[in-house]
């Protein structure tokens, strides 16, 4: 095995945006096969800088290092670069759940040592973990005399773009917070972003911007400054300074997953690999699961979250939901509005929320001992109205009422506009903040914390952006953070059918979504309705991944249609393997995935709104063994646009053997899927 060395380049260099007086030589780390290499110099100036190379083609350009601090002068210039010789690390860790079971975790690494050359003298390292398919740097800062807490106002970090191409994005510092539509701009049109930011460039190349391991720290946006070049924008604070630190500690990773092609993006586990290992252990008490819930009814208004006559969270509703549930093989029942707080005005405010007590027609121990004697665990589910302070004050008695009745899982909600969450201010009194702040990451973390201690996974919605914890945490089990199904019932518009392609390689990129799919009744409240048809439907159970997976629509539209919930019904949550068989961002994907545990692998293939006919090769299927594939398929007249003739239910189900010698020919209608399901049932003649 080739172990990455540290070198030392013959020249200086420089790029525009930097002052281009001459500077040590660099210092270079590569990726374990050398396809990445990173070079860590200064200018003249001292100061740093990082550029990034593929197969010796720049994918970023010189890019500036340090911080802006605000008591006390800026980390940006006279510096002394000196390193560690590099390292390679090379082990395998197992996920508990996952897209795969096991993950390599292959990387150069190389140590960066920042000195300033005045008379403060304080230092800093830069740490970058170079992988065959992407980057992750950090800072990390020791205790020093000159350098005990640290108030940032702002990061110099930057990502200078070195080719032209576009990009998919979804605006910073807007009041929905990630529930935005995907702009598809040329690069050096996008405006400030939130990450994952993905773009393709003109060579080819795809490159995606992110983040890992947002551990007490202020989330980061990018905003352009000029041309393609990008700064870390954090997310404000209380005062000037978006993040106050005692040291040592360590920033988030800022990282970079790059690939010749897009699927290589979303096979990826770098995001992964930057966190750090299981801290809780055994986590055999939570089990990935599909469940149905009291939900989409109230976003159709036939139900209410609020008491009242139309109130949805009521003892013999919840106890249909479980009976559905036990009869079909589904784990869990998500019950929404059980609790008092609904009524009045709670959004943004949360104020009047009870986290212990139930609405008078909603008897909790009724329902939860009905729900254990056939098999099935209530949901609970937790609404703050991003009042994070308020709710925190509660958890503790909440999270040990629920382990004593037995609910171990919660969906929790943060319904506010963007930069009205209510947490504890430095005076430990109620105050605003952004939703991805640093309180509101250390709200996220206590929370997850919490629910650990008392056997209680997590599914965050309106939450702070996926950074990887759930390799450290792993009852952090999925979150919303996008725009979701809920927009299909009464959005102005709704989502087009791109936007869950375009979920896949951004959103997807930073971890598991909540997306709630399998809506078969696709009348709503939007004009547009549900822009999908229903083969789509079922295969966003494997295109867009996550351990716990709801069929979201009304008990009766799968009642009235046995055959195409069949596949809901089949369809694994949690994987062995997954591959992605074709894709381009925006346009259509392709991916396989194998059950844990089983010789079973399901196909989900999806497009925008241009029919597509795709090749799919079955060679990820065992060698020798005969299957049976169980497809569903869009119809002659299936077209996500009623009318005229086309149909959004129309769809056709049939079987045929294949073997892993095949390729199968996926015919996609406008705004269609495919969905397959394969089972071993002999060796191959």
């Amino acid at each position: 095995m080739r172990i990455p060395l540290l070198v030392l380049a013959l020249a200086a260099f420089g790029s525009p945006g930097l002052a281009q007086t001459a500077g040590p030589a660099p210092v270079t780390v590569s990726s374990p096969d050398g396809t990445l290499s990173v070079s860590v110099t200064a200018d003249g100036d001292g100061r740093p800088s990082y550029s990034v190379s593929r197969l010796g083609r720049p994918v970023i350009e010189a890019s500036r290092l340090g911080f802006i601090l605000t008591d006390a002068p800026k980390l940006e210039r006279g510096l002394a670069v000196t390193a560690d010789p590099a390292t390679d690390h090379d082990d395998t860790w197992e996920q508990p759940w996952g897209e795969r079971r096991f993950v390599r975790n292959h990387y150069g690494e190389l140590r960066v040592h920042l000195r300033e050359t005045t008379a403060l003298a304080r230092t800093f390292d830069v740490v970058f973990r170079v992988y065959d398919d992407g980057l992750g740097f950090r800072y990390e800062f020791q205790p020093q005399d000159n350098l005990t807490t640290l108030r940032i106002g702002s990061e110099l970090t930057e990502f200078n773009v070195a080719e032209a191409g576009e990009a998919w994005w979804i605006p910073a510092w807007e009041w929905n917070r990630e529930e935005y539509l995907y702009h598809r701009t040329p690069i050096n049109e996008t405006s400030s972003t939130q990450t994952p930011m993905t773009m393709r460039l003109a060579s080819g190349l795809h490159v995606s911007i992110h983040e890992a391991a947002l551990v007490d720290y202020a989330g980061m946006n990018l905003r352009r400054a000029e041309g393609r070049r990008f700064v870390a924008d954090l997310t404000p604070g209380f005062t000037n300074a978006a993040v106050v630190r005692e040291a040592p500690f360590n920033t988030p990773w800022r990282t970079l997953q790059i690939s010749d092609d897009a699927g290589g993006l979303v096979e990826s586990s770098l995001i992964l690999n930057l966190n750090e290992p299981n801290a809780l252990g055994d986590v055999s008490w939570f089990k990935p699961m599909k469940y149905v819930g009291i939900w989409w009814d109230m976003h159709l208004e036939t139900r209410s979250w609020n008491s009242g006559p139309k109130h949805g969270a009521t003892t013999e509703y919840t106890k249909r939901f479980i009976d559905f549930a036990a009869e079909n093989g589904f784990g869990g029942v998500l019950v929404e509005g059980w609790n008092v707080g609904w009524d009045g005005q709670w959004f943004g405010t949360g104020w009047d929320f009870d986290f212990t007590r139930a609405y008078p027609d909603y008897d909790l121990q009724a329902v939860t001992d009905y729900a254990r004697e056939n098999g099935v665990m209530i949901i609970g589910h937790n609404e703050t109205g991003g009042n994070a302070y308020h709710y925190e004050r509660q958890i503790e008695d909440a999270f040990a009422l629920y382990e004593r009745l037995g609910i171990g899982a919660i969906k929790t909600g943060y319904v506010a506009d963007a930069g009205g969450a209510m947490v504890a201010g430095p005076d430990g009194e109620p105050t605003l903040a952004w939703h991805e702040s640093q309180a509101i990451s250390r709200h996220e973390l206590n929370v997850v914390q919490t629910a650990a201690r008392h056997h209680i996974a997590v599914n965050a919605h309106e939450p702070m952006k996926d950074t990887g914890l759930r390799r450290t945490y792993p009852n952090m089990i999925s979150r919303e953070g996008a725009r979701g199904m809920e927009f299909n019932a009464w959005g102005q518009p709704g989502n087009p059918p791109e936007h869950e392609v375009n979920l896949v390689f951004t959103r997807l990129l930073a971890g598991p979504m909540d997306f709630t799919p399998g809506i078969f009744g696709m009348e709503t409240r939007s004009p547009d309705g549900v822009a999908t048809i229903w083969a789509k439907q079922l295969a966003l159970y494997v295109t867009i991944y996550s351990p716990i997976q709801m069929a979201a629509d009304l008990l009766e539209n799968y009642e009235a249609n046995p055959g195409p919930f069949q596949f809901i019904k089949d369809v694994a949550v949690d994987w062995d393997d997954t591959r992605v068989l074709n894709g381009e961002v925006g346009d259509f994907v392709t991916i396989a995935r194998k059950e844990r545990g089983t010789r079973e692998w399901f196909l989900g293939s999806i497009t925008d709104e241009n029919p597509r006919v795709l090749d799919a090769s079955l060679s990820f299927l065992e060698p020798g063994v005969r299957y049976r594939a169980e497809i569903y398929r869009d119809g002659p007249n299936a077209d996500w646009r009623d009318g005229d003739g086309r149909s959004r239910d129309d769809i056709v189900i049939e079987q045929r053997e294949v073997t892993a010698a095949e390729t199968l020919t996926l015919r996609l209608a406008p705004g269609g899927g495919q969905a397959i399901r394969f089972v071993p049932i002999g060796e191959a003649g």
